[in-house]
Order: C-alpha cells, then sequence, then structure tokens
C-alpha cells in the first residue's frame, strides 16, 4: 500500500446500493492544499514541487496543514456503536459473510493465520442476492484513474508503514481530503472516512468542530469488525453518510422547505453561490433559490455553523429590517436546522454524545479554535488569477466559491473552560449581489464602498454593531433593474447589539484577520470606529491584490498576514501608514496596475483614518462623513470611472 493513493467509496449508478471502493490518485485535486503550498514556497523562494517538500521545515508544513484542522482526537469510546450502530441487519449479515470467507481449502480470511492473504491484490465478495457489491481495486480502475470529489463518500488514506498512524503522516492526509468533500459536496454535514496503516484501521468522523477517530483495531486479528466496518460503509443510506436530510431531490430538483409565519414553502435550489472550503469553522454555505412555482422573487439561502454562545445572525437582521436599516441584507426568515427531531448541533446530534475528553489522546488545555481559511483564498478561488490558473479544479467537479479566514477569540469570557459546539442554522434573505472587488470599474468600486459604509452606519443607529467588515461581506449589485440593494453588507455571524457589549464590558479579537483594525487585533474592545478602519483595509487589501473585476495574483508579502501573530500584524499594519511617504512608496510599489490611479485618494483615506499616522484614540462619529466624502470625491476623478 503506497501513501499517494486515495482510497474512497464512490457513487455509481448501477443501483442504490452498489458503492465500489477504488484507489485513486490524488493527482491535482488538492486545490485548497495547493494554494496554501504555493503562498509558503513562494516565501521561501522555492518553486512549488514535490521537491520543495524537501526544503521546508516542519513549522511551514505546521501551517499549511495544521492550522485548518486543529487538535485530532483519536480512540473515543463507543465511537463505531454511534456510527454504525443505527444499520439494521448489520451484525447479522457481517457473522454470516465472514464465515463464508473462513470455509473451504482456499479461505479469503485464514483464522490460523489471522490475515487477508489477497487483501492488497483483488480481493472480492460478492454477494448478489443481497444487492450489494465490495470490491477493493476496483477491476477497470488503473494507476491513473481519476474521479470528482464529489464522487468521494468514504475517502481513506493507507500507509503500508503502522507507525504511520499519527498527526504528521495518515491523519492529516485524511483531513485533507475530507477538507475536498465537504467543499465539493454542499450538503455535507459531516464526512466519514478511515485510515489503515500496516494492518491497524481507525474510522474518522470530521465536521465543523474538527476531526475524531476510533480506536484502533487490527484488521487481521478481527478480521470480523473489518469486515463488518466495510460493509457498513456500503449499507449506509445518505443520512448517515453525513449528507443534510433537510436538503431533498424532487423530479431534478433540489430543495429546501421551511415553516414560515405557520404555513410550509418550499424553495428550489438554483445554484450554489458560496461554499468555504473547510473543515472546523462557520463553514457558511449560500444557494440562490426560488419559491416553488414562483420564480418572481429570488432569495439567498445561507447554511452556517454558529457557536452557540453566539447571539443569531437570523435575529440580529430580522431587528434591522424591521427597524428599516439600509444597505443590510433584508430579513426574509431565519431558522435552527433540526435533524431527527433534534437540534442539528455538533456534540449531541452529529456526534451521537461522543466524548472528546475521553480521546486517548485528549490533554486539558489543548482546546482551540480553527483559525479558518486565509483571507487571500477569497480572492483566489472569486478570479482568474496565474496561481489558480495552475491549480486545475477538474477533478473537483465543482468551482470553489470565495471565502476567507474569520478569527475569534474565546466565544465568552465565562465559557473558557467549556467544550465548544456548533449550531446548524439557516437564513434566508432578499438581496443578492457578488463582493465588491467584482465591481465593473474603480467609480463602481468606490460607490458601492460608500454604500456599504452608509449601511454600517444605519446598523450602528439600530443599535447592531457588524464587527467583521472584509472582502466578502460588502456586496455589489450591478443589475440595476431589479429590487436588490444596489450594495449592502452581509453576514452578522459576529454582530452584537452594541449596547450589550458596552454594558458587559465584553473584549476580544473578532473579525477577519487581514482586515482587522490594529486596536481590535490588540484586544481593545470593539467599537464602530474598528470597524470604519476594516473599511480602510479592505479598499487596501482590494488595490494590492486585484488587477481589475477579473484577476488577482499572489502577493506573499501580504499572505502573512494571515498566519503571523495578531501583535505582529498590528504592529505591520502601523508600519505601513505611520509615515505619508513611506505609504505612497509603497502603495505605488504594490498596488496592481489597474489600481494604480487609486494611490492618492487611498492616502487621503488614511489621513482620515489615521490622522498624523496615529490612531484616533476616541470615539469620533464625524469619520462616516470624513470617509465618505473622499470616496465621493474619489468617484469624481475621470480615471475612476474606466471598466476594467
Amino acid at each position: 500500500m503506497d501513501s499517494k493513493w486515495l482510497g474512497g467509496w464512490r457513487k455509481q449508478p448501477v443501483c442504490h446500493r452498489t458503492r465500489l471502493f477504488r484507489f485513486l490518485l490524488i493527482g491535482s485535486g488538492l486545490n485548497a492544499f495547493r494554494a496554501s503550498f504555493n503562498t509558503v514556497c513562494a516565501e521561501r523562494g522555492i518553486p512549488s514541487t514535490l521537491d520543495a517538500l524537501g526544503q521546508l521545515d516542519l513549522e511551514d508544513i505546521d501551517k499549511v496543514l495544521k492550522s485548518e484542522l486543529g487538535p485530532l482526537y483519536v480512540g473515543i469510546p463507543r465511537f463505531l456503536e454511534t456510527y454504525f450502530g443505527g444499520i439494521a441487519g448489520l451484525d447479522v449479515t457481517s457473522k454470516a459473510i465472514f464465515k463464508k470467507c473462513t470455509e473451504g481449502s482456499n479461505p479469503l480470511f485464514n483464522e490460523g493465520d489471522g490475515h487477508w492473504p489477497s487483501l492488497t491484490s483483488r480481493f472480492r465478495v460478492l454477494q448478489q442476492s443481497a444487492n450489494w457489491t465490495l470490491a477493493l481495486d476496483d477491476p477497470e480502475a488503473g494507476k491513473d484513474s481519476r474521479c470528482h470529489w464529489s464522487q468521494i463518500l468514504i475517502p481513506g488514506e493507507l500507509k503500508s508503514n503502522p507507525s504511520a498512524d499519527n498527526p504528521s503522516k495518515s491523519w492529516l492526509d485524511l483531513g485533507r481530503y475530507a477538507r475536498e468533500v465537504f467543499t465539493a459536496q454542499d450538503a455535507r454535514r459531516f464526512v466519514l472516512g478511515f485510515t489503515i496503516c500496516g494492518s491497524l484501521m481507525r474510522i474518522w468522523e470530521f465536521d465543523r468542530l474538527g476531526g475524531i477517530a476510533s480506536e484502533k483495531f487490527n484488521i487481521n486479528k478481527d478480521g470480523l469488525q473489518f469486515l463488518s466496518t466495510v460493509l457498513g460503509f456500503l449499507w449506509m443510506n445518505e443520512e448517515q453518510l453525513g449528507f443534510d436530510p433537510t436538503i431533498t431531490t424532487e423530479g431534478g430538483q433540489r430543495l429546501i422547505t421551511v415553516k414560515r409565519n405557520g404555513q410550509t414553502e418550499r424553495l428550489v435550489i438554483d445554484k450554489l453561490m458560496k461554499r468555504a472550503p473547510c473543515i472546523a469553522g462557520r463553514a457558511t454555505t449560500c444557494w440562490k433559490a426560488h419559491r416553488e412555482n414562483d420564480l418572481r422573487i429570488e432569495f439567498v439561502i445561507k447554511d452556517s455553523w454558529q457557536y452557540t454562545e453566539r447571539e443569531e445572525e437570523g435575529e440580529l437582521l430580522r431587528e434591522a429590517t424591521d427597524k428599516g436599516v439600509v444597505n443590510v441584507a433584508r430579513y426574509y426568515h431565519h431558522e435552527t436546522v433540526f435533524v431527527r427531531d433534534k437540534v442539528d448541533e455538533i456534540r449531541s446530534n452529529v456526534r451521537g454524545g461522543l466524548n472528546i475528553t475521553e480521546a486517548t489522546n485528549y490533554r486539558p488545555g489543548q482546546l482551540e479554535l480553527s483559525p479558518g481559511i486565509t483571507a487571500v483564498d477569497a480572492l483566489r478561488k472569486g478570479h482568474n488569477s496565474t496561481a489558480s490558473r495552475k491549480r486545475s479544479s477538474s477533478q473537483t467537479g465543482t468551482s470553489l466559491p470565495p471565502s476567507k479566514r474569520p478569527y475569534s477569540a474565546s466565544p465568552t469570557k465565562a465559557d473558557r473552560g467549556a467544550l465548544p459546539n456548533r449550531v446548524h442554522r439557516r437564513v434566508i434573505l432578499h438581496d443578492y449581489g457578488k463582493p465588491i472587488y467584482k465591481a465593473r470599474s474603480r467609480s463602481a468600486l468606490l460607490t458601492a464602498l460608500e454604500g456599504c459604509i452608509e449601511g454600517h452606519k444605519s446598523l450602528r443607529n439600530a443599535g447592531i454593531l457588524h464587527r467583521d467588515i472584509s472582502i466578502n461581506n460588502l456586496m455589489i449589485n450591478e443589475d440595476y433593474g431589479n429590487h436588490y440593494w444596489p450594495s449592502f453588507l452581509i453576514d452578522l455571524d459576529f454582530a452584537i447589539k452594541e449596547q450589550r457589549e458596552h454594558a458587559s464590558g465584553a473584549r476580544g479579537r473578532t473579525g477577519t484577520r487581514a482586515f482587522m483594525a490594529i486596536g481590535a487585533l490588540l484586544g481593545e474592545q470593539h467599537s464602530f470606529m474598528h470597524d470604519i478602519e476594516s473599511f480602510f483595509w479592505v479598499l487596501y487589501w482590494i488595490c494590492i491584490y486585484c488587477n481589475g473585476p477579473e484577476e488577482s495574483r499572489v502577493v506573499p508579502e501580504f499572505d502573512q498576514w494571515n498566519y503571523i501573530s495578531t501583535d505582529l500584524l498590528a504592529t505591520e499594519k502601523r508600519g505601513q501608514v505611520s509615515h505619508e511617504g513611506d505609504f505612497i512608496r509603497a502603495a505605488e510599489k504594490n498596488f496592481t496596475p489597474y489600481y494604480q490611479p487609486m494611490v492618492p485618494w487611498v492616502n487621503r483615506l488614511r489621513k482620515a483614518v489615521f490622522p498624523n499616522g496615529g490612531r484616533l484614540e476616541r470615539e469620533d462619529d464625524g469619520l462616516y462623513a470624513r470617509v465618505k466624502g473622499i470616496l465621493e470625491e474619489a468617484r469624481k476623478d475621470p480615471r475612476m470611472s474606466e471598466e476594467g
């Protein structure tokens, strides 16, 4: 068995229960990993080839891989019962088939020697009467066989050495595969998988809190458990495999049913807009949809996994809409998702009550929050860039959507000792648009930015502080014939009622790292002034990374903003804005050709947000008007109207 091969259950069109187990060459499928890998290589001045792996130290590899997953917990008791216990007839059938495997003069499993003699060649058990097929190594699959990540049901990692059963080997490899499966399959709540290292097997489950695994068992010494596990994978229905049962398919249409104002409504999903390419985190997914039998009004359905301690985004959006807030996505409906008549949250529903503190490798204080996705990934996934052209997504079966790297300290001070948990929530909105960095012209970008600032002020007047001004939360609508806001804010996942924050004195670093204000990075109590500063950093970032609405690039110097500590990032940002001459020289050097005309206007904004190169020490409501005034003047510059 070779570590460069990926084992996975693949969907087959033959019959409902027939799934084929194949060994598939990874090839170019790991697009998300390759994006981070190329960035690290660029930072080190190393060509992004396989040979580069030998030139990168452990810290580099950790930065690319471990930041995505966080701690992985293994050896959790009752794991197999939790995920396989509900499969009807599995125990009886497994014992019957295993008995047949041990019979005859040339048994498939030799109980005396305790091994599967033909496991690594072409072992096949065929039970026609049960209408299922278990196959190891599809006879038609060659070394270069490919399949789409959208087809993989159960990813697996095979290693020849038992010592590879550790985080830096098979565990993280499997985690990368699970990440690709999550990204390519927009209805996945969780992903099951397996590792086999030598003869040692573990079963894994990945969800929005990270990854957990069973106790390891020896497939040669416990042949029945191995066969029962494989058969269980074959017999699982889609819900048991981790698919969301609240998303159904009828007549070729995908539907989500909601109960609104006492009435049942069915919404038809038109297309996927966004799927955050991550494992742990909010994992936001957005679809464009319309009412069944009514194409006139379109909606955006947003699914995300929020910390249970946070205020519900849907409640905040409803309050904002009821109060007439402008330029913020308008509320239609929200709900907490239920699966099997239970709230769909990770610890009790997805994990069935499994407790990570019982893991063999659990250590108190080991918990950490996943940092999510880099902000630069947002641009790479939403643009055509040199780097993205090299990272073909032909193997994924899907176009990876824009995402970002959210950062949040512990959800609340009071709960720092509690185990984290996330709950599945669904919000339906009226307004539809695209990120402002895709604006057709510089003038349109500036107009949209001005409108979003007005939306932030209106939201604050309603008593709600946004706290996550970032590149994918500022939207533009350039279809002037529809009823949507021309520009608007989205995503109130991190928002809070402003008076509550002041009353509690709550502090915490909250936002998307690359766009966070200097004071927020240093842990100051979050205020509207921090959000206004974030608008500046969004524009600054766009000017560096975007060369028009359809092209972006890799800039290693600024990519590191996603990885360095918050204190170092605060120091780095201070250095960027403290001296006017230095700022102008750096902007002329780093802004793309398309945004070179913006240098003097971004400098004007810098002087408003950072007077005399320093931060404003007191809250100043007049900053809204000063920033908007500069943007309005900039729009009158003839160079701003040229389209990209």
